[in-house]
């Protein structure tokens, strides 16, 4: 792997890089580029802040609304659901007395 395009520039190309745009763009058009850079870069932060204030909102939110189940019923398999319902209501079984040791 190359390890030079993993370098930030130094002082030295930082400044040959300025002259270069300056050369570019001419000294008049600097100015208004530096404006719109920073007028957008303002409004990207804007919508960022949006952004976060209106997640911080839903979570706030769905953290405040009662979450309420689906189903109160206990789950109960295919197989058991027939006889739970063939059964009529009864009085609950009754276990045989146990003897003393």
């Amino acid at each position: 792997m190359n390890t030079i395009a993993l370098v930030t520039p130094g002082p030295t190309e930082w400044v040959l890089i300025l002259v270069i745009v300056l050369v570019l763009f001419g000294a008049k058009k600097l100015p208004e580029l530096a404006r719109s850079l920073g007028q957008s870069m303002n409004e990207f932060r804007k919508a960022r802040e949006e952004f976060d204030k209106e997640l911080h909102q839903a979570a706030q939110d769905v953290k405040g609304t009662p979450q309420t189940p689906q189903s109160t019923q206990p789950f109960q398999p295919a197989q058991q659901a027939p006889q739970a319902q063939a059964q009529p209501p009864s009085q609950p079984p009754v276990q045989p007395p146990t003897q003393p040791s």
